[in-house]
């Protein structure tokens, strides 16, 4: 079976304007810790859906809150420092 694709899909296929920029990966990799830190908050709180959670989930969750917060104080501290304001 052979996919049916638009003449503009095949034409913006590839265009510049969809790949993201150079600025646009920095950026993401600035982030990636508070990314990450929000995936294992929410991997906390997914594994306790289905019951109460324990003792144990309880302080899973609370560590995973506290990395969250404080991968996002730094990721503000450090943009904060980066743009000049608290230099």
């Amino acid at each position: 079976m052979d996919d049916i694709v638009t003449v503009q899909d095949a034409v913006t296929a590839f265009a510049d304007w969809m790949e993201p920029t150079d600025a646009e990966l920095e950026e993401i990799d600035r982030e990636m810790p508070v990314i990450l830190a929000d995936i294992d908050l929410l991997d906390a709180h997914i594994a306790t859906l289905d019951r109460t959670p324990t003792e144990l989930d309880q302080r899973r969750i609370r560590r995973a809150r506290r990395r969250a917060l404080a991968a996002r104080v730094e990721l503000i501290n450090h943009t904060v420092t980066a743009s000049g304001v608290g230099a």
